[in-house]
């Protein structure tokens, strides 16, 4: 099946999300325009790392700022999906994805497994509870977000659990665009599967941002891949292609867990 994706690199305004909202709803529109069945946006893409204020943006996910992306995904009948800060609790924050689909109804979410200590994460959010893997018209796909990247026992997981496709909202930052590419590529290659992965662009407080928004696909190479300006980005993949790359190389019938 074939599939048809944009990736909404940002230039994230810090603490303004009606500006970021902004920006939002006129990519969509285009990627609706392009024919696009899903658009991706960067991690935190509606406050950027204004942590501290977290308690003033963050709602349920059924709320707020989520309730107002899953009506623009019903409008434009086009799936979303990015991060923002979702209450989890009493004076619990989460750093959350949730996949709205064409209907703006929401097929999963996830909240941020690893918390990443050099943006001080771990001061002012909580870690999500547990991996999600979503169930669309098109394929099975695993929620991640921008840190988790480095932990490939998840990506593996969600391969195992019959995901053909991840998902990666960011916010990753100079002088780590070496590291991006290759781990982009190293989950994509060791699993089998595609990578989706949109990543902010700008500065924001003495932190520089890339972008370099891609998708890679399950033999490793870039479907597409944008630069560092803001920017929308679309690619068409085929679902299909992870089944015949796992053929190809039958990695996870090879696979040895009783000798680790």
């Amino acid at each position: 099946m074939k599939l048809t994706i944009s990736l909404g690199q940002m230039d994230v305004k810090l603490g303004d999300p009606a500006a970021n909202w902004e920006t939002v709803q006129t990519m969509t529109a285009e990627a609706k325009r392009r024919g696009s069945d899903l658009v991706v946006f960067p991690e935190l893409w509606s406050t950027g790392y204004d942590l501290e204020n977290a308690a003033a943006y963050a709602t349920a996910t059924d709320a707020g700022l989520f309730a107002q992306v899953a009506a623009l995904a019903q409008t434009h009948q086009i799936a979303i999906l990015g991060s923002c800060l979702s209450l989890l609790g009493e004076g619990q924050f989460g750093n959350t994805a949730v996949y709205f689909d064409g209907n703006g109804r929401s097929l999963g979410e996830y909240s941020k497994l690893h918390l990443f200590r050099l943006m001080q994460e771990e001061q002012f959010l909580t870690a999500g509870p547990q991996p999600t893997l979503i169930e669309a018209a098109w394929g099975k796909a695993g929620l991640t977000i921008c840190y988790d990247l480095r932990f490939p026992e998840l990506f593996r997981r969600y391969a195992l659990a019959g995901a053909q496709l991840v998902f990666v909202p960011a916010e990753w930052p100079h002088p780590r665009l070496a590291h991006w590419r290759t781990l982009l590529r190293a989950r994509a290659i060791e699993n089998q599967m595609f990578m989706v992965a949109c990543n902010r662009v700008g500065h924001s407080k003495n932190t520089d941002f890339f972008g370099h928004s891609c998708i890679v696909d399950p033999w490793g190479e870039m479907v597409i891949e944008l630069g560092e300006g803001e920017m929308l980005g679309t690619a068409v993949i085929d679902i299909a292609q992870v089944d015949e790359v796992r053929a190809k190389i039958p990695v996870f019938e090879d696979r040895r867990p009783d000798a680790y």
